[in-house]
């Protein structure tokens, strides 16, 4: 299938006092027409990071350095700022984390709404208005007009994060980016804004990009899945095959880290901590934590190479298990 965006070698790096942060090193992924893509990985791994580098969001003391994200065959980091705030909020839209602090507080977000129509699209004030209201229906929000004269502070967490889902769809994108999306939100609202995503995504055809830590919520929403770990990609796979066979070692223990309702397990922590990106290790950034590290792990970082049908994976390990030629 065509990929609607290609990310190929994508690498950013902060220059900070105490050295330069390799935040982002080489990923690479695409995303096609009308899925959902899950990325997963712990606090640090450079998921965020990822979807701001997409979007050319990244501000100094950040810089992109590398590689290459192609949207309709078009490499977003080359086009000019105006050509690119063009693709913003049109073709491409984002859900922040946070969604009451994303929210402008001084204006109600009805018109925070209304003002995509009449940037976007040119639309006459009555018209924007009318459309915003449509858009905070399509999300489930009850009595739209009372809701929309209101500001972020007299909403709750799960309703800022509908208006900040209905604003990231106003100008029908096909390519939705949903960073964390459920973050501080219980339990039950959390499920509904999973499910309001899956059902825009079907209903509009957008393609979803979701970024999170809960390997919970890719299991319930997403096609496919890739895996991130100290700013690099280690595992992709379709989302039944992850779940039934995750091969890298660093995805085995997500999986084993997930709470389950079937069986009287003890949740496995995973051991050790991400290194430091101000000195990342020569080869495998997860050999420190890894029960399966072999000696060229430190010496060379393995490359993703094919495990099957739909499923990539950079391992050592994996390599020897079948039978490929460790360098």
């Amino acid at each position: 299938m065509t990929a609607l965006l290609s990310v190929r070698d994508l690498s950013v790096q902060f220059v900070t006092d105490d050295g330069v942060v390799e935040a982002l090193d080489t990923v690479s992924f695409d995303v096609r027409a009308g899925e959902i893509l899950g990325v997963v990985g712990e606090s640090g791994s450079g998921k965020s990071v990822t979807a701001l580098a997409m979007l050319r969001l990244i501000r100094p003391p950040g810089h992109i350095v590398g590689g290459a994200v192609r949207f309709d065959g078009v490499d977003l980091l080359t086009v000019s700022e105006e050509q690119m705030r063009a693709v913003r909020g049109r073709s491409i839209s984002m859900v922040f984390q946070s969604p009451r602090t994303a929210l402008n507080p001084v204006l109600t977000v009805g018109r925070q709404i209304a003002r995509l129509f009449a940037l976007h699209q040119r639309a006459s004030a009555p018209e924007a208005w009318r459309r915003a209201l449509e858009m905070l229906v399509l999300v489930g929000i009850a009595d739209p007009e009372r809701r929309a004269r209101q500001y972020a502070h007299q909403l709750s967490g799960g309703m800022c994060q509908r208006v900040m889902i209905a604003m990231a769809l106003a100008t029908a994108p096909r390519l939705l980016i949903a960073d964390e999306p459920t973050t501080g939100l219980d339990v039950s609202i959390a499920a509904q804004v999973l499910e309001l995503l899956r059902d825009l995504g079907r209903r509009t055809g957008a393609a979803i990009v979701l970024i999170t830590h809960d390997l919970a919520v890719v299991a319930e929403v997403c096609d496919r899945v890739t895996v991130m770990h100290a700013g690099q990609l280690v595992e992709m796979a379709d989302v039944r095959t992850l779940f039934a066979r995750p091969l890298h070692p660093y995805t085995q223990a997500l999986v084993r880290s997930i709470p389950r309702i079937d069986q009287d397990v003890t949740l496995e922590p995973i051991p050790g901590t991400v290194p430091s990106m101000l000195a990342p290790p020569p080869g495998c950034r997860y050999a420190d934590r890894c029960p399966r590290v072999l000696d060229v792990c430190r010496r060379a970082r393995p490359a993703l190479l094919g495990a099957g049908p739909e499923h990539e994976v950079a391992c050592y390990a994996v390599e020897q298990d079948v039978g490929v030629t460790v360098r």
